[in-house]
């Protein structure tokens, strides 16, 4: 059972605000906030090394936290700077030749896609975009027929960034682990709304970040590489923390994640992410779930109700994050007005899932993000704004 009263109490913002922006940056609950300021002052007062040296035990339990998330082990995990670099380091540690070919879906984030078109354009492999079913997920069967001994890579982002659609994941572990072929997992918006375990889906590799559900601090993310694949993996980028200088010529990567890590980092942040997934670990990933995608199903049948507005989420369970247009009104300015009302949302442009947008012909979108810590009447705040506009 979540405490609300105990969790908003923890959350001051939500005294004054309808906070639905949790897909961009949720708001970080106080044992957080404190975690960071602790150790900023902890610095202060005795000097950056110092203060890393006090805190070591408290450094390495981060690791410990994200695995226990994760259901992976802690030697599995690299704590890096946001989601896109944890992605990035496993994407480009892949070698690639022409010929090859990388499989992703038609949702796929804009900074993994041009990703994927920099080593298309330096290598000659190619990128095949796995056709949606009819739920606008994608089609596993379809992902099936076009494996061929030239796929190198099965690269999908589970919950994309414009909508609630959520990709089938554990399936698409199945068929990847079926062909042994290496599958990398954006995880950005799915960690910290609901339960993730690598051993059950089947990935290889996994990023994700602290700002978004997870209700970490921003700069923070971290990725999971499996243990097998790790010895396959060498990192784009080393240094003498991740590959130690043994001798005058030579280095020995690390044997664990940490070989996709650098010696220096933010360690305020570092300890306002464990204990950002310590929070989220001690209400329970379950009953966070199960609220988000309440909450997130009564605005959705709320904003279905209300003429001119079109909701634009796909997929047969989709998550928490709901997107909408309403006809007439430019979703930035629905952003703007909302805000004046004391509710904060957001938006998505058609170039974050150019693929996904072209094919449905998207507009900007509004994108609306609920929490566990929401309460229902801040939901019905903002379907009450948006049935206002739309009798404008």
């Amino acid at each position: 059972m979540i405490d609300l009263d105990q969790i908003r109490s923890e959350t001051p913002a939500t005294s004054r605000l309808a906070y639905l922006h949790n897909a961009g940056a949720a708001l970080m609950p106080a044992p957080v906030v404190a975690a960071m300021k602790q150790h900023i002052d902890l610095e202060s007062e005795i000097g950056g090394y110092a203060a890393a040296d006090r805190e070591a035990d408290r450094l390495e339990a981060v690791y410990g936290a994200a695995a226990r998330l994760l259901n992976a082990a802690p030697d599995e995990i690299a704590l890096v700077e946001n989601a896109t670099v944890a992605w990035q380091m496993a994407f480009y540690a892949l070698p690639f030749r022409k010929g090859d070919r990388i499989l992703t879906a038609e949702a796929e984030y804009a900074a993994n896609y041009v990703a994927f078109l920099q080593v298309a354009k330096r290598t000659g492999a190619t990128i095949d975009v796995v056709p949606s079913d009819a739920s606008g997920e994608l089609d596993v069967e379809a992902l099936d027929r076009m494996i061929d001994e030239r796929v190198k890579l099965i690269a999908i982002t589970w919950v994309p960034t414009n909508g609630g659609l959520v990709n089938p994941a554990a399936a698409i572990g199945k068929i990847a682990r079926a062909h042994n072929i290496p599958y990398l997992l954006d995880a950005c918006q799915a960690v910290g709304q609901m339960a993730v375990d690598v051993e059950a889906i089947g990935c290889d590799m996994l990023s994700a970040t602290g700002r978004k559900f997870l209700r970490g601090p921003r700069g923070t993310g971290f990725l999971y590489v499996r243990r097998a694949m790790l010895q396959r993996l060498e990192p784009p980028m080393i240094d003498h923390f991740a590959a130690p200088w043994v001798s005058r010529d030579t280095y020995e990567l690390r044997d664990d994640a940490r070989r996709f890590e650098t010696w220096e980092n933010n360690y305020a942040a570092r300890l306002g992410l464990g204990a950002a997934v310590d929070y989220a670990l001690q209400i329970g990933i379950g009953p966070i779930e199960q609220r988000c995608r309440l909450l997130a199903g009564r605005l959705r049948s709320g904003l279905a109700g209300v003429r001119a507005v079109t909701i634009r989420d796909l997929g047969r369970t989709p998550g928490a994050i709901v997107s909408f247009t309403v006809e007439g009104h430019d979703a930035e300015d629905i952003v703007r007005s909302a805000a004046e009302a004391g509710i904060t949302i957001g938006a998505s442009d058609p170039a974050s899932t150019r693929i996904d947008a072209e094919m449905r012909s998207l507009p900007n979108v509004v994108r609306a993000s609920p929490h566990y810590y929401n309460i229902e009447a801040e939901v019905d705040r903002l379907i009450e704004h948006i049935a206002g506009l739309a009798r404008r």
